[in-house]
């Protein structure tokens, strides 16, 4: 099979490999969309010592069973979309429900080949059926972009006035699904991106603006997706008294010194971290009945690398998908 192999920072290329054989709890799939994340560029950047190069990155991909073992939920040609972990089972966050917490977690597309190949093998409690109505491409984004906004949004908490900074792609789902819950959306994207700012109006955020800009009125909750550690007190200066600051990334930069004033007034930051199976159950169910549709575009497996820099400067409208050139043709 091809795949898009990384033997370390900045070394990434598309190349003839061994089709993988899965194990005792693993199935099997043909891959027909995998989703970029700010997280496959960091690795594919900074590299990480505890990586075994080489490796295929994507920890987030549609597509079909071709194989599955006995006992397995899954039947050769459905279609799934897989998310990012596989929990031990064992450790005690594990055994107190919150397996997103695992400390011994292998991650898809970083301690196990990923998504970025024609066809890769995926922990069959973490495959989840695609729901009616989206196509491999839309799904791609589902099980990451979606549940992590997902996740977050539980955060939040019961907030009315919902503040999102950075419109990318879990920001345009969970806007989406906030709406659907009666929310009201506020959208702050990167000083300047009109295109931004009227892409997430479409999508049904009332007011849309620079980041540098306070909203028109307090917000009762803000989820940050962009890994920007300078929005942190932005945000915490938006929100009412009481309100939340959720940190949705994987990655942040540093976040400034800011004065205790922004936070006192029982503001609350916290972060989310990882998914659940439940998550993804809770999620799945939900989209379809709000109605979510995700914007894509799609960029053949060789463009990889043009699909991560165009997430990186933020021209993406939505997420970007890879798909092997046969179906990108």
């Amino acid at each position: 099979m091809r795949a898009l192999v990384c033997d370390g920072p900045e070394r990434v290329a598309l190349r003839e490999v061994a089709t993988p054989e899965p194990g005792p709890g693993e199935v099997l799939v043909r891959v027909a969309a995998a989703l970029t994340c700010a997280t496959d560029f960091k690795l594919l950047r900074r590299g990480h010592p505890k990586i075994p190069f080489p490796l295929t990155l994507g920890h987030e991909f549609a597509g079909r069973i071709e194989r599955a073992g006995a006992g397995s939920p899954f039947d050769v040609g459905d279609r799934v979309t897989s998310a990012v972990s596989g929990p031990c089972g064992n450790c005690e966050a594990c055994r107190a429900g919150r397996e997103n917490l695992c400390a011994h977690a292998r991650f898809t597309g970083y301690h196990v080949p990923g998504g970025y190949a024609e066809f890769t093998v995926a922990d069959e409690r973490f495959c989840f059926p695609l729901p009616d109505g989206f196509d491999d491409a839309a799904a791609a984004p589902l099980l990451c972009a979606g549940l992590i906004g997902w996740r977050a949004l539980a955060a939040a908490g019961d907030a009315q006035r919902l503040g999102l900074y950075g419109f990318g792609a879990a920001a345009h789902i969970v806007a989406q699904v906030a709406r659907h819950q009666g929310r009201r959306v506020f959208a702050f994207t990167k000083p300047g991106d009109a295109a931004g700012q009227a892409f997430a109006r479409e999508l049904g955020a009332e007011w849309a603006g620079g980041s540098d800009a306070p909203p028109p009125e307090e917000l009762d909750a803000a989820i940050i997706f962009a890994p920007v550690g300078a929005l942190l007190p932005a945000a915490l200066r938006a929100v009412a008294r009481g309100g939340a600051v959720v940190c949705a990334g994987i990655h942040m930069s540093e976040i400034p010194a800011m004065p205790y004033s922004i936070l006192w007034g029982e503001r609350v930051v916290r972060s989310v971290a990882n998914l659940t199976r439940r998550d993804g159950e809770e999620f799945l169910r939900i989209a379809p009945d709000a109605g979510v549709r995700t914007a894509v575009e799609r960029f053949p497996l060789s463009s990889a690398n043009e699909a991560l820099a165009r997430l990186r400067a933020g021209t993406l409208r939505g997420a970007a998908v890879l798909v092997p050139e046969p179906e990108a043709a």
